[in-house]
């Protein structure tokens, strides 16, 4: 059972959890009036690399969700923070992905974009990916280049149903050079952490929701959270009933999250 008392920041999956494809899920625009009326912190962290923050705001514009840029997180911004701490500039780099990863690379010429050879290979989720791309990844790992993954989610959310994802093309990858990748976006804790930073939070009154066992719950587990799971993602119940990333609650969706915080609030006050 969540303590709701102790809960001032929200840490938001966003596929799954704020909308599915084009289309925005029940409950979003009143849990964010719910968190701007308590004061608490919230940031958006997925693991989708497709896109830019400034592109998922319009996108959630368009889905009449108000959300600035700089509250969303992506696995390509957390994976650019981290080669940045561990590489030099000139670092050439093979990417296999969209401009939500390409944009995080390569924008202030930092690191130097190569298929030749180069120090790495940085691969996300690419809805135009091609044998070529493919073959240059693989044969850029098997001459030494590092494999680094964005992400290792299997499928990605959408109107029609589940289709592949970045973790599709890592295993692609993994399979032709026998190279397990090194992944940095959930459930790896940097990214919880990087947005506890950014927010100037702490992990002990921090709530993860989201849609995925493997990465939201198991993340947040691993970085020390609380977390509520939504079904209204790739995960069903009879999922729960198999894994061992069991989340502290879990809903149906955003619409009984919030009914359930504001019925805790409600028999809080009544019981003062």
């Amino acid at each position: 059972m969540l303590n709701f008392a102790s809960i001032r920041t929200l840490l938001f999956d966003m596929d799954g959890v704020l909308y599915r494809g084009q289309t925005r899920l029940p409950g979003v625009p009143e849990i964010l009036e719910f968190c701007q009326q308590r004061d608490i912190a919230y940031a958006c962290i997925t693991n989708n690399a497709t896109m830019t923050p400034q592109q998922y705001e319009q996108k959630l514009a368009q889905m009449g969700i108000a959300m600035p840029g700089t509250r969303i997180l992506t696995s390509a911004l957390v994976t650019n923070r981290y080669l940045r701490d561990t590489y030099p500039p000139g670092t050439t780099i093979y990417a296999i992905g969209m401009r939500g990863l390409t944009e995080a690379l390569f924008d202030d010429g930092y690191f130097v974009p190569q298929a030749e050879r180069p120090h790495l290979v940085v691969q996300g989720a690419d809805f135009e990916l091609t044998y070529t791309k493919l073959k240059l990844g693989c044969l850029a790992i098997r001459h030494g280049a590092r494999f680094i993954a964005t992400n290792p989610d299997r499928t990605f959310p959408t109107e029609q149903g589940l289709i592949p994802g970045a973790g599709a093309i890592m295993a692609a990858l993994q399979t032709a050079t026998d190279v397990e990748p090194l992944v940095i976006g959930k459930p790896q804790p940097t990214m919880f952490r990087i947005a506890l930073e950014l927010l100037e939070r702490v992990p002990e009154h921090t709530l993860v929701i989201g849609d995925r066992l493997d990465t939201d719950i198991a993340g947040a587990r691993q970085a020390g959270l609380r977390s509520a799971l939504m079904l209204s993602g790739v995960t069903g119940r009879a999922d729960l009933e198999t894994t061992p990333h069991q989340p502290d609650a879990v809903f149906e969706g955003l619409p009984q999250l919030l009914a359930a915080w504001q019925s805790a609030d409600e028999y809080a006050d009544d019981n003062q």
